[in-house]
Formats: structure tokens, C-alpha cells, sequence
């Protein structure tokens, strides 16, 4: 967890964040003034923008993804998972627009360092996403791999429409569904894949048989 000067840091470059500034654009007399702190300050805490890019995005992921786990792991059913989840994630953009504008950017930044970062930020909340599915066994009969792999492709859907759920605020209602239903047909698809599947391996067995 963050606490003194660095927190204030981290807190102060979320709220410098515009639509028209990134993070890597941040001069540092301008955030440690933004801070309350002397500009030598962020020499004692961090080595270098990266380093402190870094920082903001691991304070932004484990912000929102603690509080999207514990909704995942109360779900009963794969619909009320993804309801929850987006609507949840969809709040903390609105709530937190710098956070999103942040990691929407840092995606295709022009730090490498910060594109590998988020890259695996995505990839771990995939992960989590897809453990979840997996423990409380939300769908049936599809296997682990695709799970994962659906996962990967919903977590970046969300980012992707991120923006325009913040910026269109007539279309949210309509962004969360079809965000929704994206999921939804995702696992859908996978499950009428798997059974299709077992009827050709049923129907092949019967030829075999008959043979």
C-alpha cells in the first residue's frame, strides 16, 4: 500500500490528468507542487517517470480490481457476474476518469516500460477473472483454456468502450449492455462450441460401433 509523500504523489498526478495531458507529459516541479511537496521529494521516492508511472498504475489496478473480485466471488450465476462486474468497473471509471484516461493512454504510450505494465496488469486481471469463473464453476462444460482466453478478450473490451462510457453520458445505459451482452455470448458460444463437440464425438463413436 502507498502512504506518505509517495501516495500524495500518485494522488496529485490523477488529478492533473486531463483529456489533452498523460502521464509522461507531468512535469515534476508541477507535481510536486500539485502534491504540497518539495521538487527534491520525488528523487527520495522514485528513480525516474517510469518508475513513478509504474506506482499509478498499480495504484489504479489494485483500487479497482479488490472490489471487483469480491463481487466475482459472490456471483451465482455467469450473468450475474458479468452484470456485477461491469457495472461495478463502469462506476469506477465514471468516478475516477483520470485513472481511466491513464491507462486507455499508457496502452499505446510512448513508454515501453509503462506498455508492459499495463499489458500485464490486463493480463493478471484476465487471470483473476478467469479463476473466479473457474472456482465458483459459473460456466458449465467449457474448459479452462477458453475460459482464460475469453477472459483476456473482455477485459480489454471493457477498456476499450472505457472512454466512450465516460464521454457519452446518453449511451451509458446502452455501452453497459452491450458490454453485457459481449460477455455473455462469449461464454454462450463456448458452451454451444463444447456441447456441438460431444454430439460429433457421440455420433462418430456410433459409427464406429456400427461398423
Amino acid at each position: 500500500m502507498l502512504s506518505g509523500g509517495k501516495l500524495k504523489l500518485v494522488q496529485a498526478a490523477l488529478r492533473l490528468i486531463t483529456d489533452t495531458r498523460s502521464l509522461t507529459s507531468l512535469g515534476l516541479r508541477e507535481l510536486a507542487r500539485e502534491a504540497g511537496l518539495n521538487p527534491n521529494t520525488f528523487y527520495r521516492h522514485f528513480k525516474n517517470l517510469d518508475e513513478f508511472g509504474l506506482q499509478v498504475l498499480g495504484y489504479i489496478a489494485e483500487d479497482m480490481k479488490s472490489g471487483v473480485r469480491q463481487l466475482r466471488q459472490m456471483a451465482d450465476t455467469s450473468e450475474q457476474a458479468s452484470h456485477d462486474t461491469v457495472a461495478f468497473v463502469y462506476s469506477y471509471f465514471l468516478s475516477n476518469p483520470a485513472a481511466t484516461t491513464v491507462a486507455v493512454r499508457e496502452l499505446h504510450g510512448p513508454s515501453p516500460v509503462l506498455r508492459r505494465a499495463l499489458e500485464a496488469q490486463l493480463n493478471a486481471s484476465a487471470r483473476e477473472m478467469a479463476e473466479d469463473i473457474l472456482e465458483r464453476e459459473l460456466v458449465a462444460g467449457v474448459t479452462p483454456e477458453v475460459i482464460h482466453e475469453i477472459s483476456h478478450m473482455t477485459i480489454r473490451y471493457i477498456l476499450f468502450r472505457a472512454m466512450d462510457y465516460i464521454e457519452k453520458p446518453e449511451q451509458r445505459e446502452v455501452i453497459q449492455k452491450e458490454t453485457e451482452r459481449f460477455i455473455n455470448r462469449q461464454f454462450r458460444g463456448a458452451m454451444v462450441e463444447h456441447l456441438e463437440e460431444l454430439d460429433l464425438h457421440a455420433l462418430t463413436r456410433d459409427r464406429q460401433s456400427q461398423a
